[in-house]
Protein backbone atom coordinates (compact mmCIF):
# COMPACT_ATOMS: atom_id res chain seq x y z
CA UNK A 1 0.00 0.00 0.00
CA UNK A 2 1.39 3.72 -1.03
CA UNK A 3 -0.46 6.21 0.84
CA UNK A 4 -0.35 10.10 0.65
CA UNK A 5 -1.43 12.25 3.69
CA UNK A 6 -2.73 15.39 2.64
CA UNK A 7 -3.15 16.77 6.49
CA UNK A 8 -0.64 16.85 9.46
CA UNK A 9 -3.40 15.25 11.72
CA UNK A 10 -3.71 12.29 9.14
CA UNK A 11 -0.06 11.49 9.34
CA UNK A 12 0.13 11.47 12.96
CA UNK A 13 -2.91 9.00 12.60
CA UNK A 14 -1.11 6.73 9.47
CA UNK A 15 2.00 6.39 11.60
CA UNK A 16 0.23 5.77 14.77
CA UNK A 17 -1.45 3.00 13.52
CA UNK A 18 2.26 1.56 12.35
CA UNK A 19 1.69 2.21 8.88
CA UNK A 20 5.24 4.90 8.41
CA UNK A 21 6.84 2.67 6.05
CA UNK A 22 3.71 2.71 3.65
CA UNK A 23 3.39 6.66 3.35
CA UNK A 24 5.27 8.13 0.23
CA UNK A 25 4.71 12.00 0.52
CA UNK A 26 3.32 14.04 2.75
CA UNK A 27 2.30 17.69 3.10
CA UNK A 28 4.70 21.11 3.64
CA UNK A 29 3.28 21.28 7.61
CA UNK A 30 4.29 17.15 8.49
CA UNK A 31 6.65 17.19 10.78
CA UNK A 32 5.52 14.19 13.42
CA UNK A 33 6.98 11.99 13.74
CA UNK A 34 10.39 13.06 12.61
CA UNK A 35 11.22 10.27 10.26
CA UNK A 36 8.43 12.06 8.03
CA UNK A 37 10.14 14.94 7.07
CA UNK A 38 12.18 13.96 3.87
CA UNK A 39 9.16 12.51 2.58
CA UNK A 40 8.12 14.21 -0.51
CA UNK A 41 5.91 17.36 0.14
CA UNK A 42 3.03 17.81 -1.97
CA UNK A 43 1.22 20.74 -0.94
CA UNK A 44 3.02 24.61 -0.84
CA UNK A 45 0.95 27.58 1.17
CA UNK A 46 0.34 30.65 0.40
CA UNK A 47 0.82 32.06 3.67
CA UNK A 48 4.17 34.00 4.28
CA UNK A 49 6.39 31.98 7.07
CA UNK A 50 7.18 35.66 8.93
CA UNK A 51 3.91 36.87 8.64
CA UNK A 52 2.41 38.44 12.13
CA UNK A 53 -0.81 37.04 13.12
CA UNK A 54 -2.84 40.07 12.37
CA UNK A 55 -1.15 39.96 8.52
CA UNK A 56 -2.21 36.17 8.47
CA UNK A 57 -5.72 36.60 9.67
CA UNK A 58 -5.95 39.24 6.97
CA UNK A 59 -4.53 37.60 4.05
CA UNK A 60 -6.89 34.21 5.15
CA UNK A 61 -10.00 36.61 4.66
CA UNK A 62 -9.10 38.26 1.66
CA UNK A 63 -7.84 35.50 -0.21
CA UNK A 64 -11.48 33.82 1.02
CA UNK A 65 -13.60 36.97 -0.34
CA UNK A 66 -11.24 36.57 -3.69
CA UNK A 67 -12.08 32.66 -4.04
CA UNK A 68 -8.44 31.95 -3.68
CA UNK A 69 -7.11 28.91 -2.22
CA UNK A 70 -4.48 28.91 0.81
CA UNK A 71 -2.84 25.36 -0.30
CA UNK A 72 -2.04 24.63 -3.26
CA UNK A 73 -1.66 20.53 -4.47
CA UNK A 74 0.83 19.63 -6.12
CA UNK A 75 -0.65 17.52 -8.85
CA UNK A 76 2.10 16.37 -10.65
CA UNK A 77 4.26 15.32 -7.72
CA UNK A 78 0.90 13.60 -6.76
CA UNK A 79 1.13 11.29 -9.70
CA UNK A 80 4.02 10.67 -10.16
CA UNK A 81 4.25 9.16 -6.48
CA UNK A 82 1.38 6.86 -7.60
CA UNK A 83 -0.60 6.54 -4.38
CA UNK A 84 -3.34 3.65 -3.84
CA UNK A 85 -4.41 5.40 -0.91
CA UNK A 86 -4.69 9.79 -0.13
CA UNK A 87 -6.42 10.79 2.99
CA UNK A 88 -7.16 14.36 3.22
CA UNK A 89 -10.27 16.32 5.10
CA UNK A 90 -13.15 18.15 4.32
CA UNK A 91 -13.34 20.05 7.85
CA UNK A 92 -11.17 23.49 7.54
CA UNK A 93 -10.01 25.18 4.40
CA UNK A 94 -7.44 27.21 6.29
CA UNK A 95 -5.99 23.76 7.29
CA UNK A 96 -5.05 22.17 4.33
CA UNK A 97 -5.81 22.15 0.20
CA UNK A 98 -9.54 21.46 -0.87
CA UNK A 99 -11.21 18.06 -1.37
CA UNK A 100 -12.20 19.23 -4.87
CA UNK A 101 -8.87 19.54 -6.06
CA UNK A 102 -7.82 16.29 -4.45
CA UNK A 103 -10.76 14.49 -6.22
CA UNK A 104 -9.66 15.95 -9.11
CA UNK A 105 -6.29 15.01 -9.06
CA UNK A 106 -7.12 11.34 -7.73
CA UNK A 107 -9.38 11.21 -10.56
CA UNK A 108 -7.18 11.92 -13.54
CA UNK A 109 -4.58 8.80 -12.48
CA UNK A 110 -4.84 5.66 -13.71
CA UNK A 111 -5.32 3.65 -11.73
CA UNK A 112 -7.19 5.75 -9.56
CA UNK A 113 -6.02 5.97 -6.06
CA UNK A 114 -8.88 5.41 -3.06
CA UNK A 115 -9.49 8.56 -1.24
CA UNK A 116 -10.41 8.75 2.60
CA UNK A 117 -12.14 12.39 3.83
CA UNK A 118 -11.18 12.21 7.77
CA UNK A 119 -13.00 15.54 8.80
CA UNK A 120 -12.96 14.58 13.17
CA UNK A 121 -14.81 17.39 14.88
CA UNK A 122 -15.01 15.94 18.43
CA UNK A 123 -12.27 13.36 20.02
CA UNK A 124 -14.60 10.29 19.02
CA UNK A 125 -14.85 11.77 15.38
CA UNK A 126 -11.08 11.28 15.29
CA UNK A 127 -11.01 7.28 16.74
CA UNK A 128 -13.36 6.96 13.86
CA UNK A 129 -11.55 8.53 11.28
CA UNK A 130 -8.41 6.43 12.31
CA UNK A 131 -11.06 3.65 11.95
CA UNK A 132 -11.57 4.50 8.62
CA UNK A 133 -8.16 4.86 7.92
CA UNK A 134 -7.20 1.53 8.99
CA UNK A 135 -9.65 0.01 7.05
CA UNK A 136 -8.76 1.54 4.13
CA UNK A 137 -5.00 0.44 4.08
CA UNK A 138 -6.45 -3.00 5.12
CA UNK A 139 -4.57 -3.11 8.63
CA UNK A 140 -5.22 -6.61 9.70
CA UNK A 141 -6.50 -5.93 13.07
CA UNK A 142 -8.33 -2.64 12.09
CA UNK A 143 -6.57 -0.53 14.44
CA UNK A 144 -7.63 -2.35 17.51
CA UNK A 145 -5.20 -1.89 19.79
CA UNK A 146 -3.59 1.68 19.22
CA UNK A 147 -7.25 3.03 19.55
CA UNK A 148 -8.47 1.12 22.27
CA UNK A 149 -5.17 2.40 24.22
CA UNK A 150 -6.19 5.53 23.03
CA UNK A 151 -9.77 5.25 24.91
CA UNK A 152 -8.40 3.45 27.19
CA UNK A 153 -6.59 6.93 28.75
CA UNK A 154 -9.23 8.99 28.15
CA UNK A 155 -11.78 6.79 29.89
CA UNK A 156 -9.00 6.98 32.96
CA UNK A 157 -8.73 10.63 33.08
CA UNK A 158 -12.67 11.22 32.97
CA UNK A 159 -13.27 8.84 35.18
CA UNK A 160 -11.27 11.04 37.40
CA UNK A 161 -12.16 14.90 36.31
CA UNK A 162 -15.32 15.52 35.14
CA UNK A 163 -17.05 14.84 37.90
CA UNK A 164 -14.55 17.20 39.98
CA UNK A 165 -16.18 19.88 42.19
CA UNK A 166 -15.46 22.73 41.98
CA UNK A 167 -15.33 22.49 38.41
CA UNK A 168 -12.55 25.22 37.12
CA UNK A 169 -14.17 28.18 34.41
CA UNK A 170 -12.14 27.97 31.09
CA UNK A 171 -11.26 30.14 28.62
CA UNK A 172 -9.42 28.38 25.57
CA UNK A 173 -8.05 30.94 23.02
CA UNK A 174 -6.99 29.66 19.44
CA UNK A 175 -5.60 32.92 18.23
CA UNK A 176 -4.61 36.46 19.84
CA UNK A 177 -4.88 39.11 16.93
CA UNK A 178 -7.50 39.27 16.50
CA UNK A 179 -8.94 37.14 19.27
CA UNK A 180 -10.74 33.38 18.84
CA UNK A 181 -11.66 30.98 21.09
CA UNK A 182 -11.56 27.75 20.74
CA UNK A 183 -13.80 25.40 18.64
CA UNK A 184 -14.77 21.94 17.25
CA UNK A 185 -12.76 19.87 19.79
CA UNK A 186 -11.16 21.95 22.08
CA UNK A 187 -14.45 22.78 24.21
CA UNK A 188 -14.94 18.81 24.52
CA UNK A 189 -11.52 18.43 25.90
CA UNK A 190 -11.84 21.34 28.90
CA UNK A 191 -15.22 19.67 29.44
CA UNK A 192 -13.26 16.28 29.56
CA UNK A 193 -10.69 17.76 31.49
CA UNK A 194 -12.99 18.88 34.06
CA UNK A 195 -13.59 22.65 33.14
CA UNK A 196 -16.13 24.66 31.90
CA UNK A 197 -15.47 26.33 28.86
CA UNK A 198 -17.54 30.04 28.65
CA UNK A 199 -17.50 31.02 25.40
CA UNK A 200 -16.44 28.09 22.96
CA UNK A 201 -19.11 25.41 22.10
CA UNK A 202 -18.43 22.01 21.69
CA UNK A 203 -18.64 20.55 17.73
CA UNK A 204 -18.59 24.23 16.44
CA UNK A 205 -15.79 26.11 14.30
CA UNK A 206 -13.69 28.59 16.38
CA UNK A 207 -15.01 32.01 16.06
CA UNK A 208 -13.87 35.55 16.47
CA UNK A 209 -14.57 37.32 19.71
CA UNK A 210 -13.54 40.93 21.34
CA UNK A 211 -11.99 41.55 24.67
CA UNK A 212 -14.92 42.86 26.41
CA UNK A 213 -16.21 39.01 25.66
CA UNK A 214 -12.88 37.45 27.67
CA UNK A 215 -13.19 40.28 29.98
CA UNK A 216 -17.39 39.43 30.72
CA UNK A 217 -16.60 36.19 30.96
CA UNK A 218 -13.52 35.89 33.37
CA UNK A 219 -12.64 32.49 33.51
CA UNK A 220 -10.46 30.99 36.86
CA UNK A 221 -8.31 29.65 33.50
CA UNK A 222 -6.84 30.92 30.60
CA UNK A 223 -5.80 28.38 28.17
CA UNK A 224 -3.72 29.55 25.00
CA UNK A 225 -3.09 26.79 21.73
CA UNK A 226 -2.57 29.51 18.96
CA UNK A 227 -3.37 27.57 15.44
CA UNK A 228 -0.56 26.45 13.68
CA UNK A 229 2.16 28.49 16.25
CA UNK A 230 4.32 26.64 18.65
CA UNK A 231 4.16 27.68 22.33
CA UNK A 232 7.08 30.11 21.74
CA UNK A 233 5.44 31.63 19.02
CA UNK A 234 2.58 32.35 20.64
CA UNK A 235 4.12 33.23 23.32
CA UNK A 236 5.43 36.20 21.59
CA UNK A 237 2.05 37.24 21.08
CA UNK A 238 0.86 37.64 24.71
CA UNK A 239 1.74 41.41 25.00
CA UNK A 240 -0.97 42.15 22.39
CA UNK A 241 -3.36 40.92 25.13
CA UNK A 242 -1.29 42.60 27.79
CA UNK A 243 -1.69 45.76 26.42
CA UNK A 244 -5.54 45.55 26.82
CA UNK A 245 -7.42 47.91 29.41
CA UNK A 246 -8.47 45.12 32.22
CA UNK A 247 -5.69 42.35 31.16
CA UNK A 248 -3.77 42.57 34.25
CA UNK A 249 -7.43 42.55 36.52
CA UNK A 250 -8.52 39.52 34.96
CA UNK A 251 -9.49 36.77 37.47
CA UNK A 252 -6.97 34.41 35.78
CA UNK A 253 -4.25 36.60 35.27
CA UNK A 254 -4.48 37.92 39.37
CA UNK A 255 -4.21 33.79 39.68
CA UNK A 256 -1.66 33.34 37.32
CA UNK A 257 -3.64 30.82 35.91
CA UNK A 258 -2.91 31.79 32.23
CA UNK A 259 -1.15 28.66 30.40
CA UNK A 260 0.39 28.74 26.66
CA UNK A 261 0.66 25.30 24.81
CA UNK A 262 1.91 23.81 21.57
CA UNK A 263 -0.95 24.26 19.21
CA UNK A 264 0.87 22.54 16.35
CA UNK A 265 1.84 20.18 17.74
CA UNK A 266 -1.37 18.96 20.11
CA UNK A 267 -4.71 21.17 20.60
CA UNK A 268 -4.97 21.82 16.42
CA UNK A 269 -4.37 18.54 14.94
CA UNK A 270 -7.80 16.23 15.16
CA UNK A 271 -4.88 13.06 15.42
CA UNK A 272 -3.98 10.97 18.14
CA UNK A 273 -1.91 13.43 20.01
CA UNK A 274 -5.18 14.93 21.01
CA UNK A 275 -4.93 12.79 23.96
CA UNK A 276 -1.83 14.06 25.15
CA UNK A 277 -3.38 17.06 24.20
CA UNK A 278 -6.36 16.50 27.14
CA UNK A 279 -3.58 15.32 29.34
CA UNK A 280 -1.67 18.23 29.20
CA UNK A 281 -5.12 20.43 29.44
CA UNK A 282 -6.05 17.97 32.59
CA UNK A 283 -2.73 19.15 34.18
CA UNK A 284 -3.19 22.91 33.81
CA UNK A 285 -7.34 22.29 35.32
CA UNK A 286 -5.90 20.42 38.07
CA UNK A 287 -2.84 21.44 39.35
CA UNK A 288 -2.89 20.15 42.86
CA UNK A 289 -3.66 16.30 41.55
CA UNK A 290 0.09 14.83 41.83
CA UNK A 291 -1.50 12.05 39.69
CA UNK A 292 -0.98 14.40 36.86
CA UNK A 293 2.77 14.87 37.45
Amino acid sequence: MRIVSLLPSATEMICALGLRDDLVGVTHECDFPASVRNLPKVTRTAIPVHASSAEIDELVRRRFSEGLPLYELNAELLADLRPDLIVTQALCDVCAVSETDVRAAAAAMRPAPMVVNVAPSSLADVFVAMEDVARAAKLADGGERVIGELKRRVQSLVARYQAAAPRASVVFLEWLDPLFCGGHWNPELVALAGGIELIGKAGVASRRIEFDELRGADPDMIFIACCGYSQERAQADLPILEAKAGWKDLKAVRNSRVYVADGSSYFNRPGPRLVESLEMLAMAIQPGDSRMK
